[in-house]
């Protein structure tokens, strides 16, 4: 009996040799179910449209899905991203066909909040030039005493964004006895409370914070958010962590005022343009600490992540609206709740 449901997978989650490249992303719920047929898109930076003839769902790592991809047949109801960013999606244009877009929010909480607070202990411990001095032998030993950290208890820890991550963020650095800053407009002040977050301006974050994070997603509105002039309100002694979304700061702004001691450092999962050239002007920083967009690529986030993009593709292929969705109109349209329907009948 063929299949009655067709799901694909962008190319990038197999290697070469049609190998798993995550194999903590389990599968199983779709290899094992007998009324679904895994395709595998061929590889590529953005998806074709003919290869998604005949597909129910996608579940998408790194290519662009444009209003060109969309397919003809009006069969794909989601595309299911693998992860919460969702600036490789064309969501206006999916949600205009009545395909569904949805993220990873759980799935990618803790791994994330715990790779911020992997760059705040390392760079407050200074640990790059530890390591670096350390592998000097004696020479280096005997310099260590002009690398003193900095302490945590009392220090300021300022997000931009208090939502999923951000939120998870300040409960992991509870213990730390940090003081919790955030700017968020729509932000839960219930929220905000429970979690012993003051609530400020997006300027007193960045005035405020010795620990300045960037927690939200990267929208028209929060492209080149933390630009110059708010970069030079940070404390000279004030670090600047990205784990976001590169084109959220204004790297230039941000290499100028490295470079010119106008902040202590920063940590930068993100980059833009991503990946940086060789030559990059980042990339030659030592007051920096870097990660290749994957400093939360963990066993246990994959794990999760998959489970949740799985958990909406299954959502939708059983008749249901996913809980995850970027945009929650299109549960209203009627393309979308055809297929739905579709979806039921054909199982």
């Amino acid at each position: 009996m063929s299949a009655r449901y067709r799901v694909a997978l962008s190319h990038d989650f197999r290697l070469p040799d049609g190998s798993p490249a995550y194999p903590d992303f389990d599968l199983s719920p779709l290899r094992d179910d007998p009324l679904v047929e895994v395709v595998w898109l061929p590889a590529g930076d953005r998806v074709r449209a003919e290869d998604l003839a005949g597909v129910d769902a996608l579940v998408l790592l790194v290519p662009r899905f444009e209003a060109e991809s969309i397919p003809a047949g009006g069969r794909l109801a989601i595309v299911a991203r693998f992860g919460v960013g969702f600036d490789n999606v064309d969501v206006a244009a999916c949600t205009a066909a009545g395909i569904a877009v949805s993220i990873t929010p759980d799935g990618v909480r803790r791994p994330v909040a715990q790779s911020i607070m992997a760059f705040v202990l390392a760079l407050a411990n200074r640990v790059m030039i530890k390591d670096r001095i350390t592998r000097m032998g004696p020479d280096g030993f005997h310099t260590r005493s002009r690398y003193m950290g900095t302490g945590l208890v009392g220090r300021t820890l300022a997000s931009v964004g208090l939502g999923n991550i951000g939120a998870e963020m300040f409960r992991l650095a509870a213990p730390f006895g940090m003081r919790h800053v955030a700017a968020d407009p729509a932000a839960d002040p219930a929220l905000a409370r429970e979690l012993g977050v003051e609530l400020v301006p997006l300027d007193e974050v960045f005035r405020r914070g010795d620990f300045v994070t960037v927690n939200c997603p990267l929208l028209p509105a929060t492209r080149g958010l933390v630009d110059a002039r708010r970069i030079a309100l940070m404390k000279p002694t004030a670090y600047l962590i990205n784990t976001a979304r590169g084109p959220i700061v204004d790297q230039p702004a941000l290499v100028a005022a490295l470079r010119a001691g106008r902040i202590a450092g920063a940590g930068l999962d993100v980059f833009d343009p991503e990946p940086p050239p060789a030559d990059d002007p980042v990339l030659a920083l030592d007051n920096v600490v870097l990660a290749p967009h994957a400093l939360s690529w963990t066993d246990e986030g994959f794990a999760g992540i998959g489970a949740s993009a799985l958990a909406s593709v299954r959502a939708v292929l059983g008749g249901r609206v996913p809980e995850h969705l970027v945009d929650r109109g299109v549960a209203g349209s009627a393309a979308f709740v055809g297929r739905l329907a579709a979806g039921r009948d054909r199982g």
